[in-house]
């Protein structure tokens, strides 16, 4: 162990340290741990919440421990009450056969799984739960651990008042029993979560020490939380998802340059790869002048690098270029559909039918009253002959001429803009 980083050190000095039980770091400096993290299949992607705890398991591997992910096929047909304000819906078997497979490619990409002694392994607890009948669970399991135990849970005290179901009740005693057979058979000594799972793994250690007399450790990572007081992981338009379709690599990779400054030099720590002395080096560069968004173009190209390729993180950075910078009419011909739909979410956009092309369509009403870029006949005439009209990213000047299908891209859009700034996606159906 000696020639490995200090897993605690390096979560502490990432401020990804929150809870950790008496003996935990000692234990991990004496000898390779297994330690496992759980993953709860609720959706078919992981997101960038996930993520955290995707980090954890790299710097856990890191370090020369083995990590352990674990697939909750049988926990996901529970539901997990931590942080929920109500019950959730239960998920039919299929789909979450379909959640769990993409989950499981997912976090294939970021743990080796082939490094000797410390390769990662990916488990679903539905492989020996499907073994257990309920009356031998409450048996054997159930009586180790008391309901004053579990009513003391803040996961459960936040929920009596609105009522909590049985099944989420026991919820907890579920996870603690995964530990427990991971303990039992698979010598694993840790199980590691963000701080709203602090009771579930610890009512594991419980158990462990009541059913067997034995000792097994836990620690957790803060919960992330923007600067404003929002979600992490969240957008305006929604959750950010590693899965490309979900979220495209340009709407991802925006993400994080668009990152408060307030935020960034929080994520470059958890969600970066690179070392103390590089980070704080980049955070001296970036705080001399912030405008420059090192950290943010720094963490963003990495992290979409990670998730999604090179080719996805540099057609993302192309696009940004191309659409808000000086590119021309041919560069925006080859930027894909879904990057341009990405890229223009945040625009106005209007719509107009095919029909009304095929003669074509003078370039002021074009403005003024098929979409509404100018607000009348008069200033789109100014702004035509002051220059201040592309179609395309090409400048238009000439009043007189005619918006027709020559100008579709990618055979359905036209990108009208006004000025450096304003822009107007045109949809033709």
């Amino acid at each position: 162990m000696s020639n490995k980083q200090n897993f605690i050190e390096e979560l502490r000095w990432r401020n990804m340290l929150q809870d950790i039980m008496p003996e935990t770091e000692n234990l991990l400096n004496s000898k390779m741990v297994k330690g496992y993290i759980g993953f709860d299949p609720t959706a078919d992607s992981l997101g960038m919440g996930n993520m955290v705890q995707i980090m954890t398991l790299m710097h856990f591997q890191r370090a020369g421990h083995q990590p352990i992910a674990l697939l909750g096929g049988a926990t996901g047909m529970v539901g997990d009450p931590s942080g929920k304000s109500a019950e959730r819906n239960l998920l039919d078997e299929e789909t979450l056969n379909h959640n769990l497979n993409c989950q499981k490619a997912q976090l294939e990409k970021f743990l080796d799984f082939d490094c000797g002694d410390n390769s990662a392994q990916i488990v679903n607890n539905y492989d020996w739960f499907k073994q257990i009948n309920f009356l031998d669970f409450i048996r054997d399991t159930g009586k180790h651990i008391t309901v004053n135990y579990m009513m003391a849970k803040d996961s459960v005290k936040n929920r009596l008042e609105s009522g909590m179901s049985f099944t989420e009740f026991s919820y907890q005693l579920v996870q603690g029993y995964d530990f427990y057979y991971l303990w039992k058979n698979q010598n694993v000594q840790l199980q590691m979560g963000g701080s709203d799972q602090w009771g579930n793994i610890v009512t594991g250690t419980e158990l462990i020490r009541r059913k067997d007399a034995g000792e097994a450790y836990a620690l957790t990572t803060p919960l992330i939380k923007k600067a404003d007081g929002t979600k992490f992981g969240k957008s305006e338009k929604g959750n950010i998802w590693l899965d490309a379709k979900k979220t495209t690599p340009y709407s991802f990779y925006q993400f994080w340059l668009n990152s408060a400054d307030s935020d960034v030099v929080n994520y470059i720590r958890i969600f970066s790869l690179l070392g103390r002395t590089e980070i704080e080096a980049l955070e001296v560069e970036h705080n001399i002048n912030p405008s420059a968004r090192l950290l943010q173009k720094t963490l963003g190209k990495e992290i979409t690098i990670r998730v999604h390729n090179e080719d996805a993180y540099n057609s993302a950075v192309k696009a940004s270029e191309i659409l808000f910078n000086k590119g021309t009419a041919e560069e925006l011909a080859t930027i894909d559909e879904s990057t341009l739909l990405s890229a223009m979410e945040g625009v106005p956009q209007a719509k107009i039918s095919k029909s009304e092309l095929e003669n074509g369509i003078n370039i002021i009403d074009f403005l003024s009253e098929k979409i509404a870029l100018l607000p009348s006949k008069t200033e789109a005439k100014k702004m035509l002959l002051g220059n201040g009209i592309s179609i395309n990213k090409e400048k238009v000047n000439d009043i007189t001429i005619n918006i027709t299908s020559n100008n579709l891209i990618k055979g359905k859009y036209i990108v009208a803009q006004k000025g450096k700034k304003e822009y107007c996606l045109v949809i033709v159906e």
